[in-house]
């Protein structure tokens, strides 16, 4: 089932202990991102606010105890939206309260990820984020009967291999 608009935005209004995800693009071409995108590469300030509803959806789950965690595949050189995610994005959704994580595969050899961008909510609900090989996505896939083993393990594996993301 492809989930948009407000049936997808239900997942991180309703989760109820945990959401995860893991990233592996190097790049993501999202239009909403556009005009930050190309404001970080012409290296512009960071603008005031910036990206502040979703640090109020992570302080508003964080509240109350829910825990939202990231991990993020990175292949050297970084990607121009990589540095942008280093500099302008993750630094916010730390301070927010989202745990983010790095897996650098410079160091060592994928240790067995998949090459699937997904959120695994409160373990049970799995959510395929399809990417076209330029970064625009294709849509959000609820993934009916999911392994969930394997998403675990997945989750599992990409945290121990990851080091925490530090501002």
């Amino acid at each position: 089932m492809l989930l948009d608009g407000d049936e997808w935005q239900a997942y991180f209004r309703d989760f109820k202990r945990s959401a995860f995800r893991l990233e592996v693009h190097q790049t993501y071409t999202m239009p909403f991102e556009a005009d930050t995108v190309r404001d970080f590469l012409a290296g512009a300030t960071m603008p005031d606010g910036f990206n502040a509803p979703w640090h109020q959806t992570v302080r508003d789950h964080v509240a109350v105890g829910r825990t939202m965690t990231r991990a993020k595949i990175v292949r050297r050189p970084l990607t121009p939206y990589s540095r942008y995610l280093f500099e302008w994005c993750i630094p916010g959704n730390v301070a927010a309260g989202e745990t983010y994580r790095i897996v650098d595969l410079m160091e060592r050899p994928n240790p067995g990820l998949p090459d699937q961008d997904f959120w695994l909510f409160d373990e049970s609900t799995v959510v395929h984020l399809n990417y076209r090989p330029d970064g625009t996505q294709i849509n959000r896939e609820l993934i009916e009967e999911p392994d969930l083993g394997q998403y675990l393990a997945w989750r599992d594996l990409a945290l121990e291999s990851a080091v925490p993301f530090s501002v």
